[in-house]
């Protein structure tokens, strides 16, 4: 049976695209050298992570929000006025509530349209993605802001040295504005996405407070065998479909740039879309794993130093606690 594809569609297509980290980076050592009983090699062997930044006292989730979000209008050339829309992914809100999208569209002067919290985890920032390219499709908003930001290191058990050596704090943000296009797999911007969730193994990953059970924030809490073997087969799966979607293959793709999470997985993804390792997208080694921040912080590395050019075909996929994953290509 033949598709019908429309004569055409609107795309979001990526104008801009900033990244913040806070300023104090903390290597293996330095760890160690604080307490945790732990040590490089350890890290390494297992993670691939080598350093991670972690926000002071006077960083959070909004501040590092602000910054990116205000990098990536700069570059698209786009003021607050022109700003309609604001997803932001995150699981570690300044407040309960309002959301931290709110106090983002203060701190940068957008004083019109709409903006709300995106929670899935490290899934975030492809749910973000997906909840603004549905809004732009349907012309709810011509222009968006999608920001991934995270203050996790919060969260963490600094005594339990399977999780607080794996994560890390930072933000990142694409603006997306709302483009005609041709209805084909050659448009520039935003050609699928597909989310999914399985509430089932909420005990696999998950932090163990929140302010309708215990009133506190509490503390990751992770079966990591678990958690990466469900993660290797779900991002397989969620990968194909985009494919699948799209009409598009393997070797169509310029760039993965998957969740960051650990070497190991992107590895094994790497590989099973049979992409060289240059082809691939790595920060875990120097921001660990930034949950919902980790996407557009690779996003904006790999573009501002040229690697990912217009007309490029990139692939992201996550999987967080939940578990949710999901997966989309852009074409830059």
């Amino acid at each position: 049976m033949s598709v019908i594809r429309p004569a055409s569609v609107i795309r979001s297509v990526v104008a801009g695209f900033g990244a913040a980290l806070p300023r104090e980076q903390v290597d293996n050592d330095a760890l160690v050298g604080r307490g945790v009983d732990t040590s490089d090699e350890w890290i390494r062997q297992r993670t691939g992570i080598g350093a991670r930044h972690v926000a002071g006292a006077d960083e959070t989730t909004v501040t590092l929000a602000t910054a990116a979000a205000r990098q990536a209008m700069e570059r698209a050339g786009v003021g607050p006025d022109e700003v309609d829309l604001i997803v932001l992914g995150t699981t570690t809100p300044d407040d309960t509530f309002p959301a931290s999208a709110t106090r983002v569209q203060a701190a940068l002067g957008v004083h019109g349209g709409f903006a709300f919290d995106v929670q899935a985890v490290c899934s975030g920032f492809v749910y973000a993605l997906a909840m603004a390219d549905n809004c732009l499709r349907l012309g709810q908003a011509r222009t968006a802001l999608v920001i991934g930001a995270e203050t996790f290191t919060r969260l963490l058990d600094w005594e339990d040295r399977t999780t607080c050596v794996l994560f890390g704090d930072g933000a990142g943000a694409l603006v997306l504005r709302a483009e005609p296009g041709a209805g084909t797999a050659a448009d520039r911007g935003v050609l699928t996405t597909h989310l999914h969730s399985d509430g089932r193994h909420r005990d696999a990953l998950y932090v163990d407070g929140g302010p309708s059970t215990t009133g506190t924030v509490g503390h990751v809490r992770m079966k990591g065998q678990e958690v990466f073997r469900h993660a290797v087969n779900r991002l397989a799966e969620v990968v194909d479909e985009a494919l699948a979607a799209t009409g598009l293959s393997a070797s169509d793709i310029d760039w993965l740039v998957p969740h960051q999470a650990n070497r190991r997985i992107i590895d094994a993804m790497g590989r099973k879309l049979g992409l060289p390792a240059e082809k691939v997208v790595v920060t875990v080694d120097r921001h660990a794993n930034t949950s919902a921040a980790s996407i557009p912080l690779a996003l904006a590395e790999a573009a501002g130093d040229g690697r990912i050019r217009p007309g490029q075909l990139v692939l992201i996929e996550a999987m967080g606690g939940g578990f949710t994953w999901g997966s989309s290509l852009i074409r830059w």
